[in-house]
């Protein structure tokens, strides 16, 4: 049996990191209120020069050191991110050149804060039917550039970042060996109106600005993440009490604490990185992965379930045993 198995995880933030106090100089908010609604102390903003490619290949660097491979050793490059660098080409082919591959297959997938657990579940399905043996699954936004820095509800919650992981194909005989277990996907697209931008290509010619209606997102964040977890961990056959570690998307920290009381999880259990990196979107699983992988928290053998949603609405869940 070909398993998907996870052997190195990588993460790069801007050089600039932006506290709550500093934000309140430009905007007409405070870190009291910052804090007490998100959780939020601090994000990374993306500089001159930073980009969601040049994040996303810091951070596959990273993660390619950690499994200790090279990059010639990878065969396919996947890369979540709702921020690319252009319209076309895929941020993913760029990552590549950085890289020095000189041929693998690379992609870009958008399902904006769910594209990292998308590209999992496009990794894993193409490693099992042996068309990669290698892999590096990214997410990575550079949110600053699409957000209204006068729309102060919205504008607090972002930050920029880079997070990846390398898939390997290992041929197993084992049940209860490594690997991702399952995933499960969904989306619903009737939501549009309260999570999107206000530009597009062939809608208004221009990038447009993040527009969101932050209560319903909560409300539907709450229900469907705790849904979707539920049922990743049926599908392997696991209880919720079996779960060792849940790194979730990184919105916000009520949300975060709310999802963990629905399921019934230990908050212990639950990696939480928004206080420091804000929401990354497509970049804040693998960026929290990460984060727990290297401060020694999440260790080989574990169970461990990603879990995210985002504008569409979109989102999923992974159950992986690392």
């Amino acid at each position: 049996m070909i398993r998907s198995v996870v052997i190195g995880t990588g993460s790069a933030l801007p050089a600039r990191r932006v506290s709550n106090a500093e934000l309140a100089e430009q905007v007409d908010t405070s870190d009291e209120w910052i804090v007490e609604r998100t959780g939020i102390r601090f994000r990374h903003i993306a500089g001159e020069g930073e980009t969601t490619a040049t994040l996303a290949a810091d951070a596959c660097r990273a993660a390619l050191t950690a499994a200790g491979i090279e990059a010639q050793d990878i065969d396919l490059i996947v890369l979540a991110t709702a921020t690319p660098d252009q319209t076309f080409p895929a941020s993913a082919t760029k990552v590549q050149a950085m890289l020095g591959i000189n041929d693998c297959v690379a992609f870009d997938v958008a399902a904006v804060c769910s594209g990292f657990l998308y590209a999992v579940q496009v990794v894993d399905s193409m490693i099992r039917s042996g068309v990669a043996k290698r892999a590096l699954v990214i997410g990575a936004e550079t949110f600053s550039r699409i957000l209204d820095w006068e729309d102060r509800t919205t504008c607090v919650l972002f930050g920029d970042g880079a997070g990846a992981i390398v898939i390997e194909a290992q041929d197993t005989a084992d049940e209860g060996g490594r690997g991702i277990l399952t995933t499960k996907l969904h989306a619903d697209g009737r939501h549009n109106e309260l999570l999107y931008v206000d530009g597009g290509v062939s809608t208004t010619g221009t990038v447009g600005k993040l527009r969101m209606k932050g209560r319903e997102v909560f409300r539907h964040a709450v229900t469907n993440l705790a849904s979707v977890m539920t049922e990743s961990l049926a599908m392997a056959g696991l209880d919720a009490d079996q779960v060792d570690w849940v790194v979730p998307h990184q919105a916000n920290a009520r949300i975060l604490d709310a999802t963990a009381r629905k399921l019934g999880l230990a908050p212990a259990k639950v990696v939480v990185t928004v206080d420091q990196h804000a929401n990354t979107s497509a970049a804040s699983v693998p960026l929290a992965l990460d984060v727990a992988v290297r401060d020694g928290r999440i260790e080989e053998g574990q169970i461990v379930v990603l879990e995210a949603m985002g504008g569409g609405f979109t989102w999923g869940a992974a159950v992986i045993r690392f």
